[in-house]
């Protein structure tokens, strides 16, 4: 007689959960095993995270070409200027998100796909045993729902005099993804808190000090020409 109590394992329901399932997950169950059970995911692949990255972006800009005059009009109100040349020119904002869009969305999706894999880089350096995918999979799950949650709270920032409160929350907001990023990078990777901090802090430190020293040796080519224009305009300007 068969008892239904003594069913295999893999009978269970337990089977690839919605896209939003997973995304309230990553957000709300701030721990290890969390990122683990996502990146082991049958769905753990890097195209599905950079649809999330891209659909999540599109909306987020949308949402912003919403009220875009509206929250710098309340900007120059609150500081004590005129923000009406600001107001008005929804249908054009909205023409040009529809537009440009696309394309933004398109670019922050590269950019996110190139830093998922120089992090995984450097993590296989520091001993990481995750892949590409899993790594692009976990982090989209917490950076698509908070790029779409940072547009909504845009729509209350345009709010004269209540923005700045829904700017406050959403820097609070920024430093827990941060964090959450910062563990996804760990569980993916099953190493240490150290070497999931500089996985995922070395590429920006990197680029930085990359830009810094571009900026740096521009100024430097022109600083001679930039001097001999100075000395010209003195010059000229002498009785």
């Amino acid at each position: 007689m068969n008892d239904p109590m003594n069913a295999p394992m893999s009978s269970l329901p337990g089977g690839p959960k919605p896209f939003y399932q997973v995304w309230i997950n990553a957000l709300t169950k701030p721990n290890e095993p969390t990122f683990i059970e996502i990146a082991n995911s049958p769905e753990a692949k890097a195209t599905t995270a950079y649809l999330w990255i891209f659909v999540s972006s599109l909306i987020q800009i949308f949402l912003t070409a919403l009220v875009q005059g509206a929250m710098m009009s309340s900007m120059m109100t609150q500081f004590g200027g005129d923000g009406s040349q600001f107001s008005g020119g929804v249908g054009a904002r909205l023409i040009g998100a529809i537009c440009g869009g696309p394309i933004g969305a398109a670019v922050v999706t590269l950019f996110f796909a190139l830093g998922m894999y120089i992090v995984q880089w450097i993590a296989k350096m520091f001993g990481g045993k995750g892949t590409t995918d899993q790594l692009a999979y976990a982090m989209a799950s917490i950076a698509a729902p908070y790029s779409i949650i940072a547009g909504v709270f845009t729509l209350f920032a345009a709010i004269p005099y209540v923005g700045l409160c829904f700017s406050a929350i959403l820097t609070i907001a920024g430093i827990y993804i941060l964090v959450l990023q910062v563990m996804a990078v760990k569980a993916v990777n099953q190493f240490g808190w150290g070497q999931a901090i500089g996985s995922l802090f070395i590429p920006g430190l990197v680029i930085s000090i990359f830009c810094a020293c571009l900026a740096f040796g521009l100024f430097s080519l022109l600083a001679p020409v930039i001097r001999k224009t100075f000395d010209q305009i003195n010059q000229s300007l002498a009785p």
